[in-house]
């Protein structure tokens, strides 16, 4: 087999929620520039499709990752149970850990089921597997500051993986996502905000296509973004890493972008949308 030096895949759907960025389509005129940029507290409710037991346990991370993934799904019109998924956090449930981290430095040292269940990185992926009925396979992963980057490479290796060997599966969801720690944990990683993204990843063009992405590994320097505020979000939060490929996908024009991963490399995309 040829060596692959680029990876390729179709933008079906993207998943978006951070604060002052409700959702993918409220966010697109902010990204494109035609609309001003405003920070507010965000607001995540606990996802419906969950049972009722298991969405009284969900925290924020909880929350967010599985509203952008429903969102992506919903967007690109897709089938949850036919997706592979990748999930990517620096942290994942920073407030779980705080409270953990809490009780063993106290004299009662016993911690919950829910948080014991909780503390795990692989939690979301089994919410989303509860809460869609997809039991294809979910890969979690953690990179630190390149979290973002990892997810997305990872990603894109499976879509290639699956157009190069013929699998029946739809495609991959990749889901990156971010929290605040409470202090004194804020004071050593502080992560201004909750933010989540994204993205319905296919190996063939459909009706739902955004876009076409096309990856390679580069030593580049990343985009940045022109609005101080989005700018501060991206270089804060591991998961906004990814703001210049929507930024790009809100504009529709056809263009390179230059995402962060582990230093001294870059992942540069080549965004064509449709």
């Amino acid at each position: 087999m040829s060596k692959i030096e680029k990876l390729t895949a179709y933008l079906d759907g993207i998943g978006l929620v951070g604060p002052g960025l409700d959702n993918w389509s409220a966010a697109q005129p902010i990204l494109a520039g035609h609309a001003a940029y405003e920070s507010r507290p965000l607001v995540v409710a606990a996802p419906q499709s969950l049972p009722p037991a298991e969405r009284r346990r969900t925290g924020l991370a909880i929350k967010v990752a599985l509203a952008v993934a429903q969102e992506a799904i919903d967007a690109g019109q897709l089938d949850a149970r036919q997706l592979a998924t990748v999930f990517t956090s620096s942290g994942a449930d920073n407030d779980n850990c705080d409270a953990i981290c809490k009780t063993l430095a106290s004299d009662d040292r016993s911690i919950s089921p829910t948080r014991f269940h909780n503390s795990v990185h692989n939690a979301p992926a089994g919410y989303w597997g509860i809460a869609s009925g997809a039991m294809a396979p979910a890969t979690v992963l953690c990179a630190y500051d390149a979290s973002f980057g990892a997810g997305l490479l990872e990603a894109l290796t499976q879509v290639a993986v699956e157009g190069a060997f013929g699998f029946e599966r739809g495609g991959t969801l990749l889901i990156a996502y971010d929290m605040p720690y409470p202090e004194p944990l804020h004071a050593k990683r502080p992560l201004p905000a909750a933010f989540g993204i994204a993205l319905a990843l296919m190996p063939k063009r459909s009706a739902h296509s955004l876009a076409r992405i096309e990856l390679a590994l580069s030593d580049a320097a990343p985009d940045t973004l022109a609005d101080p505020a989005l700018e501060a979000l991206r270089r804060s939060i591991p998961a906004a890493r990814g703001l210049p490929l929507l930024r790009a996908v809100a504009r529709g024009e056809a263009c390179g972008v230059v995402l962060d991963y582990l230093v001294p490399l870059s992942l540069a995309l080549t965004i064509e949308p449709f």
